[in-house]
């Protein structure tokens, strides 16, 4: 048997927060409690792609373990943009987005987010990957996502929901919810197999 499985009432704890990971628990039917804390979020110069991702979703559960109760599943994760070998993280400031959205116009990326999973018995890790290709994005564009969204606090400076997701992607291959935050699916699919599903 898993020792992730348990039986008895489900408690979920989301590690996280972020609204938008907030949001599509609360679009699931999920019941849960929302706990964060500062800690640092560094990870070796020598992973890259999802053991980076793997690596700061563990890294925050470490920090959260203290509020695990027995019958408790901790979801923490993390999400990278990922394209020709590197991190596109969030930008510092304004000029870093326009650079930021430049770089991704007219190109493919990937988008990967690690979740994982705790009880007071075991942990696991599972993560998603999405690919994403942007149209050629004008200036005008660019700016108009400026004034309208808010790509400084996004990786890779843009939110697939917001005005250049709906205006600038052109195709998307994998799961939509990952590139918001939260692979919705595989959450589901991990937590149903823990015998976890709090609804």
């Amino acid at each position: 048997m898993d020792s992730l499985q348990s039986k008895g009432p489900a408690h979920l704890i989301l590690g996280s927060a972020s609204p938008r990971r907030k949001a599509l628990l609360e679009a699931m039917g999920f019941s849960f409690e929302v706990r964060t804390q500062d800690g640092e979020e560094t990870y070796p110069s020598q992973l890259n792609h999802c053991y980076i991702t793997d690596y700061l979703s563990k890294l925050k559960a470490s920090h959260l373990k203290h509020f695990l109760k027995p019958e408790s599943v901790l979801l923490t994760a993390d999400t990278i943009v990922w394209q020709h070998g590197r991190v596109l993280g969030k930008p510092g400031d304004r000029e870093e987005a326009i650079a930021t959205l430049n770089q991704l116009s007219g190109a493919w990326h990937e988008v990967i987010t690690s979740v994982c999973f705790t009880t007071m018995a075991a942990q696991q890790v599972r993560h998603e990957v999405t690919r994403v290709k942007f149209a050629n994005l004008e200036p005008s564009m660019i700016a108009t996502y400026l004034r309208l969204g808010h790509p400084l606090d996004k990786a890779g400076a843009y939110g697939i929901q917001e005005w250049i997701g709906l205006v600038g992607v052109e195709a998307i291959e994998g799961s939509y919810t990952n590139v918001v935050g939260l692979p919705t699916r595989l959450v589901y699919e991990t937590l149903r197999e823990m015998g976890k599903l709090p609804i």
